[in-house]
């Protein structure tokens, strides 16, 4: 794209002058099949490089379309880190994250990928933090300190149950309450994303489907990664349990609100999707001038074209 797309209208000389260059070079070979006496000719006109004259001028109409393209400032697309964002990582601590069909145990693995995710996002980004089993807890509102945060993954311990519905609901609450404080009147939020580790559905608490209506009310989209293998297991009073993981309900989740879904069934995995949602958080894309390449570019050609000139005819002109 370009910023100043009316200096294109310069590239309507420059077309005119290759139109006018063809026309002289027609008139020129007309000429030339006139002359009865080609030799005679050759006498008066000495035959010249015809493609080198050619190729100096195409020099000197590439320069004068690089700056004119310049002229109009050209814009490339570039990440710019953002200013300011508000995350929430929400952790599901229900029984079925003690599952080992992620080495060493799905919980495990959480702690683990949840801490990198912290190294991983810009430091200039709020991060706060929620537990979900049988009820959401705040565990840290969003801060800046990355060690409180690493901390209390920690220290997560299960419970029987998930909330998914409640976990949302507590994170849209954070996000308010933290915006509320620190925005000033009149200034727009700072944008915010929900990042959901579960590996089941919602089993108590408000429904996914106000959970979702919420979230998308308040514009907060909500990135959901499953844990889990269907083949998980759990060993619950001595009995063993199947606890497959239920990939549906965080699709639906992530779809509704115009997050992302991933699955994890690897710390390798689970790593790169981190990497994944911590760049599109952390990062926005936006339109920079780049017209100072086109002018370099094009000054280089132009000195081309009157090099080529100078060596092949000793003049510019």
């Amino acid at each position: 794209m370009f910023l100043s797309p009316l200096y294109l209208l310069l590239l309507i000389p420059v077309a005119a002058l290759a139109a006018v260059y063809l026309v002289l070079q027609a008139r020129r070979k007309s000429y030339v099949a006139r002359f009865s006496n080609v030799e005679l000719l050759g006498s008066f006109a000495p035959r010249r490089p015809g493609w080198r004259r050619h190729l100096t001028f195409a020099l000197l109409l590439i320069a004068l379309i690089v700056l004119s393209l310049g002229t109009a400032r050209p814009a490339g697309t570039v990440r710019v880190p953002r200013e300011r964002a508000t995350v929430m990582l929400d952790i599901d601590v229900s029984l079925s994250m003690e599952a080992t069909d992620v080495l060493p145990s799905r919980i495990a693995t959480a702690k683990k990928a949840g801490q990198q995710f912290v190294d991983l996002l810009p430091k200039r980004i709020n991060l706060g933090l929620v537990s979900f089993g049988g009820q959401a807890n705040l565990l840290q509102p969003p801060t800046l300190n990355r060690a409180a945060v690493k901390s209390s993954i920690g220290k997560l311990k299960l419970e029987t149950s998930t909330a998914i519905g409640e976990a949302i609901f507590t994170s849209l609450q954070a996000i308010q309450t933290f915006s509320e404080s620190t925005t000033r009147k009149g200034e727009k939020p700072p944008p915010s994303r929900i990042v959901l580790l579960s590996d089941g559905s919602n089993t108590v608490g408000r429904s996914l489907t106000s959970a979702i209506a919420a979230a998308k009310k308040a514009g907060v989209q909500v990135s959901t990664i499953a844990f889990g293998t269907p083949t998980g297991t759990v060993t619950i009073d001595g009995r063993v349990q199947p606890v497959p993981a239920d990939d549906t309900a965080l699709h639906e989740i992530a779809a509704e609100t115009g997050g992302s879904f991933h699955t994890a069934a690897s710390e390798q995995e689970l790593k790169s999707v981190y990497q994944n949602i911590g760049s599109q958080i952390g990062y926005t894309t936006s339109h920079r001038d780049i017209s100072r390449r086109y002018f370099f570019a094009g000054l280089l050609v132009l000195m081309g074209a009157a090099a080529a000139a100078m060596l092949w005819s000793g003049r510019l002109v």
